[in-house]
């Protein structure tokens, strides 16, 4: 009786190229079905990124969320659709980058906070001045950042901490940022005030506050609180901006839902837009007034 571990010579060569077959197939470029990868692969190719091969909400739309009111310098006149503002701009860049048409970019209103929160998203992407972070990647995907980002303090002219030059200077003052934030992060685990934090839900609710003289001072990012000194509150100044945090430059990102398969191409796009200088040009048109402030140490 023949083994069943012996083969002929010829169909040795036979399974011998069969599996030769089997293993360049495995070695090819395969769809990716996995819903946890949230870096874009290295061979993902332009035809993949294009509209066609994009699982959008819906298909032929890009549908981007973000709270409202929309701010400037992000947007302008809370109106996100309009092109104008940094993040409108971005957007529209981004949605330019995968093919897709101003015309199909749909905005819907997403709070902030529910932007990042656990569960399945409404939404393509959000942009919403949303810092990338590492707890926050639990629930959502990030792209490569699109802005690199510090905190500063206002406050009113006449404040006590108007002329604050150090982070000491700042310890006693009464401070308020909005809920869910990096300003919220730095203000406690930077300036570690002796009076407890005020927690607004949003940032207008903050600004009322400063200009009633509920707190001392509030922690926005850099470009929004030149806005606010510059055309919201006259009445206040930055006092000053702090070093970025260690060796990682916070950067806000785009969000995703978490194993999204748009990831990938929708950070291609924003690394696209970073190397051809389109993102620092936006930059410079619409945030060129945060350029400088006081570095407070």
């Amino acid at each position: 009786m023949r083994s069943a571990n012996l083969l002929s010579p010829r169909l040795a060569a036979i399974a011998a190229a069969a599996l030769l077959t089997l293993a360049a197939a495995g070695c090819a470029p395969q769809e990716d079905d996995s819903a946890g990868s949230t870096a874009a692969p290295s061979g993902t190719s332009a035809a993949s990124c294009a509209p066609a091969g994009l699982s959008t909400r819906t298909a032929g739309k890009l549908t981007v969320g973000t709270d409202t009111p929309a701010y400037d310098p992000w947007f302008t006149d809370d109106k996100p659709a309009n092109g104008k503002g940094f993040e409108s701009a971005v957007t529209y860049a981004v949605a330019k980058q995968l093919g897709y048409a101003q015309a199909d970019v749909v905005w819907q209103t997403v709070a902030f906070n529910n932007a990042f929160a656990p569960g399945a998203k409404t939404f393509d992407f959000d942009i919403n001045q949303i810092s990338i972070s590492d707890d926050r990647k639990k629930a959502v995907d990030f792209s490569s950042g699109y802005y690199d980002v510090r905190q500063a303090v206002i406050t009113l002219k006449t404040s006590k901490i108007a002329n604050a030059k150090t982070i000491a200077d700042l310890k006693g003052a009464k401070l308020g940022a909005q809920v869910g934030t990096t300003s919220l992060d730095v203000l406690n685990d930077v300036i570690k005030p002796t009076q407890a934090p005020a927690v607004y839900q949003k940032n207008d609710l903050a600004k009322s506050a400063l200009k009633n003289g509920q707190v001392d001072g509030i922690v926005v990012d850099l470009p929004t609180a030149f806005y606010i000194t510059g055309a919201e509150v006259p009445e206040a100044k930055v006092v000053g901006q702090f070093e970025t945090g260690g060796a990682r430059q916070e950067q806000f990102g785009l969000v995703l839902d978490k194993g999204s398969k748009l990831t990938a191409c929708v950070s291609k796009a924003v690394d696209a837009l970073r190397k051809d200088g389109t993102l620092a040009g936006l930059e410079k048109q619409w945030l060129s007034e945060a350029v400088d402030a006081p570095v407070l140490k």
